[in-house]
């Protein structure tokens, strides 16, 4: 077998570098390239910190090498997540932090009815039987439920008094603390608000509540993309969003703008993955059989096109729908294949949001303006 270094250079020419217009080569993500006899290593820097980028990036030269070079040849990728460099902006307006929290995540869907609640208090729930201390904020101010799903309907959020301010006291249950605008408003009026006031509302909530010590503090968005998602944005450093979509084309189109939301330059705010709900039905009288009604692995290719993890799918099973209605989600349910579902499903979130805190700044918390939209914070 007989080839040059230059070989394996013109073949990684063939290699577009993830979220580029360029090749690995031209865009210098190709850092060294090493040939003996048989063998080559190639080392290789990319900015995205994903495991799937990683992984992808890995195969995409392996098999480049092996087409344009030679099929026999040893490869070996290394590689290497390059940290972007934070320049300091002595103009640079932050946001209010809410102190003793130390993860805020926002669950969004591009489309309502896609289960993005549901995923929401199970995964609270299986964030707390790990041992953490968690939040719920639920953010969907026209159509609250997480009061229903945590099985406090007529409860009503406490006063207390916290260094002199009066604050809110949230409500709590199997061991999650909980905030929604469903403990305020009628259960048989519809809430009726122009953006500017719902925006209001849902800043009281996030500051004028004493949340004490939390872990993860999970957001339930509405769904698409409108004025309470640039409120969220604009008010608070969230560590990272997660997308729920359904497999269908036409769920995975808006899911696709929900993604594409986060990554907008002006809220960069890093996507953790894609959790596929509903991915296929499986009767209770029959628990080995899988009928994907809504098609297969929807959302798995979409995460796999736009370089993002996929964090699992959680069956269309009646038990879910019939835990949520109750006020007992399913994540409760121990030893059940739906309370492995869910935990798995945390697990994945974890590892991603891991691999982001050590691999990317802390996210900027946004200014939204009126005549621009939303931009940069800068003076």
């Amino acid at each position: 077998m007989s080839f040059k270094k230059q070989d394996i250079y013109n073949a990684l020419e063939t290699i577009t570098a993830p979220g580029e217009g360029k090749s690995l080569i031209e865009n210098n993500n190709v850092t060294n390239v090493v040939t003996f006899g048989d063998e080559v290593i190639v080392d290789v820097t990319i900015n995205n910190p994903s495991l799937q980028a990683k992984k992808k990036i890995e195969v995409e030269i392996m098999k480049a090498i092996h087409q344009h070079v030679h099929p026999k040849i040893d490869v070996k990728v290394n590689v290497a997540v390059e940290k972007p460099v934070v320049q300091e902006n002595p103009n640079q307006i932050r946001g209010k932090e809410i102190p003793n929290i130390k993860n805020i995540i926002a669950i969004a869907s591009g489309k309502g009815g896609v289960g993005k609640s549901t995923i929401t208090a199970n995964t609270a729930i299986s964030l707390a039987k790990m041992g953490f201390n968690v939040g719920v904020l639920d953010a969907d101010v026209y159509g609250p439920s997480q009061h229903l799903m945590f099985d406090v309907e007529k409860a009503r959020p406490l006063s207390v008094n916290v260094d002199g301010r009066s604050k809110m006291k949230p409500i709590e249950n199997y061991g999650v603390k909980l905030l929604s605008l469903g403990f305020f408003t009628n259960p048989d009026q519809a809430v009726i608000w122009r953006g500017p006031m719902a925006s209001k509302a849902l800043k009281q909530l996030i500051f004028d509540a004493d949340w004490g010590e939390i872990d993860f503090l999970l957001i339930d968005l509405p769904p698409g993309t409108g004025d309470v998602h640039l409120s969220i944005v604009q008010s608070l450093p969230i560590n990272g969003a997660v997308v729920v979509s359904t497999p269908q084309n036409i769920a995975l189109a808006d899911a696709k703008k929900g993604v594409a939301m986060f990554q907008q330059e002006s809220i960069n705010v890093p996507v953790l993955g894609i959790i596929e709900n509903m991915a296929y039905f499986t009767p209770a009288e029959l628990p080995n059989n899988k009928y994907y009604i809504f098609g297969k692995d929807g959302a798995k290719h979409l995460a796999e096109d736009i370089h993002t993890a996929f964090l699992g799918e959680i069956p269309l099973v009646q038990s879910i729908r019939e835990a949520g209605d109750v006020g007992h989600p399913v994540a409760l349910q121990e030893g059940t294949i739906l309370e492995n579902s869910f935990k798995e499903i945390t697990k994945e979130m974890l590892s991603q949001l891991l691999i982001r805190n050590e691999s990317l700044p802390p996210t900027e918390v946004v200014r939204i303006t009126t005549m621009s939209g939303c931009s940069a914070v800068k003076k």
